[in-house]
């Protein structure tokens, strides 16, 4: 049921259609090389065939993570210059050096057109000197709805689908394959054609396929993505930002979709970062408690190390937050480039050896605890530098005690 037109195509009304990117190529008769990314089951494949098809161009696949360099040096010779190939680069972020050589010199002199398919963000794992080559153009997750026009296509085709096959399936269920397959379109008709060809006929001879029949068809849902992909390090982010906006709806349920991913590591490294990343001083307790919950998380491991995870999630997601002390500390490390004198004072330098006295280091030194609560006025700062302050303290309860405490100690020990 692959589309052998782009009219066929389902789910990326922002690149095929009228006036569109893809279908403008195809009615000027002109294209050039592109890079599709996205998940998989979106149509990648799919819209390198069409394309193919529709301009009439010799079409070749190639897998850059499987087949070797001969199998794409023969590709390229169905095309010359002016007269170009059209070749899929599956997963073309796995191309080695020897193999993207060869494929830039066949670009760059015209006869290999190139459309690459990456489940991966080309802007972070393609080699710049190809993707400078190339248009990009992200494609999105195919809806239900789209997802049940191909199935309908696939019940009534009588020379590449079921349609030779009387069947009797609801309208919905239809719909509802699309939803349970997560917006992959290959997964989808593999789940019809299980659920047909599974499904024994009646006396009439049709086959009545129940949401029954479907469920024992379709594989588990996968949600939580590639836990090296780039859609995982997205569902992190989405989590941190949702602990860091206090929704621990939003965290829970990005946390259960990093479960199903299966990459503890990761959870538990994002949760002890924003422990003290973006709660801090509005609740410095919170990072003992987070370690204490991944420690057992990691002791106990899935499925129970979930039970950790979603306590350790509501608290930091509920808690007071301040960024405060990391963002003081970025100041600190931007002065450092300003050009001004790193000397440390005199009174701080180490004065244990013998003859430090004679050079004036440790000399004046005011020594804290012979002091009322163990303070006095004294300068820490290198004198360029002694004027600044990096803590930078928004009115907020949150970190009031903290923010009294650091007015009051400047008071004292810098004269503020």
């Amino acid at each position: 049921m692959r589309p052998a037109t782009l009219t066929e195509v389902v789910g990326q009304d922002h690149l095929i259609g009228d006036g569109q990117i893809l279908t403008r190529m195809v009615n000027t008769g002109q294209i050039t090389s592109i890079l599709l990314y996205g998940p998989p089951g979106t149509g990648k494949t799919s819209i390198a065939h069409a394309l193919s098809c529709d301009l009439g161009v010799p079409f070749g696949y190639f897998n850059a993570g499987v087949h070797p360099k001969k199998d794409l040096q023969d590709i390229a010779k169905k095309g010359t210059p002016g007269e170009p190939v059209i070749a899929l680069i599956d997963e073309v972020h796995r191309l080695d050096k020897p193999k993207q050589d060869f494929l830039l010199m066949q670009i760059e002199d015209g006869s290999l057109i190139m459309v690459g398919a990456t489940t991966e963000n080309p802007y972070i794992s393609i080699n710049p000197a190809l993707r400078s080559r190339s248009h990009i153009f992200e494609l999105k997750p195919v809806t239900p709805e789209n997802i049940a026009v191909r199935l309908r296509a696939a019940l009534s085709d009588t020379d590449r689908g079921l349609g030779d096959v009387d069947v009797n399936i609801a309208d919905d269920l239809l719909v509802y394959i699309g939803e349970q397959t997560n917006g992959d379109i290959r997964a989808a008709l593999n789940t019809l054609d299980l659920a047909v060809t599974s499904t024994t006929p009646a006396e009439s001879g049709i086959r009545m396929v129940s949401r029954d029949v479907i469920n024992t068809c379709l594989q588990q849902r996968q949600i939580g993505g590639d836990k090296d992909g780039d859609s995982h390090y997205n569902l992190l982010s989405a989590f941190q930002k949702s602990i860091r906006g206090s929704d621990a709806d939003a965290a829970l349920h990005y946390l259960a979709r990093l479960i199903q991913a299966g990459d503890l590591v990761s959870i538990m490294r994002r949760l002890l970062v924003i422990a003290y990343e973006d709660i801090s001083l509005a609740n410095p307790e919170l990072g003992q408690e987070t370690l204490a919950a991944v420690t057992v998380a990691e002791r106990v491991g899935f499925p129970e190390a979930r039970i950790p995870l979603a306590q350790i999630t509501v608290r930091l997601a509920l808690s007071p937050k301040s960024n405060v002390a990391y963002k003081a500390l970025d100041l600190a490390t931007e002065a450092l480039k300003t050009g001004r004198d790193l000397t440390v004072p005199s009174h701080l330098q180490d004065a244990h050896y013998k003859g430090a006295a004679k050079l004036g280091r440790g000399v004046g030194y005011k020594y804290p605890h012979d002091y009322p609560y163990g303070i006095t006025d004294q300068q820490y700062l290198p004198d360029d530098f002694q004027h600044d302050r990096y803590l930078q303290f928004r009115d907020s309860q949150d970190t009031e005690a903290a923010q009294n405490t650091y007015r009051a100690i400047n008071r004292t020990i810098k004269s503020d």
